[in-house]
């Protein structure tokens, strides 16, 4: 006869069994609330990394905006300023040599007269 371990009963087995599962559990629970710990930790880090990054991003795209909206606002004042420089011009002009002016204006209308002319008499061909 072999002397050895007496044999486990049925509930002592349950037992041990259930006992192994539940450390496992623990065990698990408690390595599953260290990584979420740790990644709450990276997450907050990240999120202070990448405040002030946002921050400087938002400053430099306001800065932009501010540089070509004025570029904007000057460009329109020169073209204003041109403009009235023109329409200057042109009546001085008209003013000084009202003779070349008229015979201009007119040879100017008959040629527009005759392109438009050229241009509805083509539509209604094609």
């Amino acid at each position: 006869m072999i002397v050895g371990k007496p044999l486990e009963t049925p509930n002592s087995l349950a037992d041990s069994v259930a006992q192994s599962a539940d450390l496992a559990i623990k065990s698990t629970q408690r390595v599953a609330n260290e990584t979420l710990d740790t990644l709450a930790g990276t997450v907050q880090d990240m999120r202070h990394q990448a405040a002030p990054l946002l921050n400087r991003a938002t400053e430099q795209a306001s800065a932009l905006a501010k540089h070509g909206m004025d570029a904007v606002r000057e460009s329109s004042q020169q073209l204003r300023y041109k403009a009235r420089r023109a329409s200057e011009s042109t009546v001085k002009y008209i003013k000084d040599e009202p003779v070349k002016s008229m015979l201009i204006a007119a040879a100017t209308g008959a040629a527009l007269m005759a392109l438009v002319s050229l241009m509805s008499r083509s539509r209604d061909r094609g």
